[in-house]
């Protein structure tokens, strides 16, 4: 017999619509300091048809904020070179206040350099070397996207990070670590957690957060949480059921919604805040460039 759900659900949408109506808040201050909005450049190779789609969210959800949206749309033969004199001439260009390269970029571009071209005061993606130093470093920067939403979600359902133990199942340069960093910050002990711990479950089970961002549907188990754990889903996998695709995280939901205190939905989880963040990030680095204090978002 299954056990009634007793998780909150950590509504990300409305969290996320939360933050998005005060950084529209902050971009009208900020056009009326500087004398014109906050501008977001992105930068996409090729005609993968989910780049297209976060592409085209990205553009409408900058709109919405009162930002400019300048996109610029490469073929997928598209030289390296030619990637990255673009993302220099976007660097130099007094206008852009953001720049967002969309991964993947095709095979035949090396993603590490073209991420290294921006300049890191207009790295609104915060995946340039530097923005990673910085943020190792507990210094001043901008922060990933995911990461930082993922944060936000869980201080909602916790009235403080501080002394909790949290895991991070996933030690990837876009999320697990990034995370990592972000959670100490706020004073949790963090444990990182990847295909070759032992004993994996044991470990998610000692976490007062668990943050799972591996790529793998459903990998994590609902006897893997800890009774009352806040449960962060970072995971979007595309599974085939009943001759249908849908949606799943990384973790087992029902499953997991009888054990955890509070859990995010996949999807209206983590989703919505990708976005938000990166509108945030924007509305900061346009704040810095153009000397204004930094945006209370």
């Amino acid at each position: 017999m299954t056990a009634e759900p007793t998780a909150d659900l950590i509504d990300g949408k409305a969290v996320a619509a939360d933050l998005r109506a005060r950084i529209g808040e902050a971009v009208a201050g900020i056009a009326r300091e500087a004398g014109a909005a906050p501008a977001l450049a992105v930068v996409l190779v090729g005609e993968d048809p989910a780049s297209q789609v976060y592409v085209r969210n990205k553009g409408v959800a900058a709109k919405k904020a009162g930002m400019r949206s300048i996109e610029h749309r490469l073929p997928a033969e598209t030289g390296e070179d030619e990637v990255a004199a673009l993302v220099r001439a976007l660097n130099d260009d007094p206008a852009v206040d953001g720049i967002l390269v969309q991964l993947p970029l095709p095979a035949h571009v090396d993603a590490a350099r073209i991420i290294n071209e921006i300049d890191p005061a207009k790295d609104v993606d915060g995946l340039t070397e530097t923005n990673a130093g910085r943020l190792m470093l507990g210094k001043r920067g901008l922060v990933p996207c995911t990461p930082q939403g993922s944060v936000m979600l869980a201080g909602t359902a916790r009235e403080s990070l501080s002394g909790l133990h949290a895991v991070v199942l996933g030690r990837s340069i876009l999320v697990g670590k990034p995370l990592a960093m972000l959670l100490l910050a706020e004073n949790c002990t963090v444990t990182m957690a990847h295909s070759r711990t032992r004993d994996l479950a044991a470990v998610c089970r000692e976490a007062d957060i668990l943050c799972a961002a591996v790529g793998v549907p459903r990998l994590v188990q609902g006897d893997w949480i800890k009774p009352g754990a806040t449960v962060i889903d970072v995971g979007i996998n595309r599974v085939e059921e009943g001759g249908a695709a849908r949606l799943v995280g990384d973790v087992d939901f029902e499953a997991a919604r009888a054990r955890a205190g509070a859990i995010t939905p996949v999807p209206g989880g983590v989703g919505p805040m990708t976005i938000a963040c990166l509108l945030r990030n924007t509305a900061v680095a346009a704040a810095h460039r153009r000397g204004l204090a930094a945006p209370e978002i």
